[in-house]
């Protein structure tokens, strides 16, 4: 029987991974999740926090000014052709939630990918 101080440093150790199944217009498209067996036989599954890319690293495509009734999911099918891709918008401006980008009219916007998709 493994003594709880082994148990606890089993659930810390760097568990093992596997490839998510999100669509290629997820932000978590290819993080890689980690599984582990837990002491009574489940098993736990999370994702890999993603690490959000620098804005200062990106290229704009656009800007966009904020008008009433913006909505980020219908900014990304306008610039991006996507209405699933707004968490891009949200990256290229430095915020975690895109619904807090369209709040002001009159913000000014940038649309952006990182480096090499321009």
């Amino acid at each position: 029987m493994a003594s709880r101080q082994d148990a606890l440093a089993a659930l810390v150790a760097a568990p093992p991974q596997e490839q998510t199944r999100y669509p290629a217009n997820s932000r978590y498209f290819g993080l890689p999740a980690r599984v582990r067996r837990l002491p009574d036989g489940r098993e736990a599954t999370w994702l890999v926090p993603r690490v959000l890319p620098d804005p200062a690293r990106m290229t704009d495509i656009a800007v966009h000014t904020v008008a009433p009734l913006d909505r980020t999911d219908l900014l990304a099918a306008r610039y991006f052709g996507d209405p699933l891709v707004s968490w891009r918008i949200a990256d290229a401006n430095g915020r975690g939630l895109p619904e807090e980008l369209t709040r002001i009219p009159g913000t000014r916007l940038r649309i952006a990918v990182p480096d090499g998709m321009g």
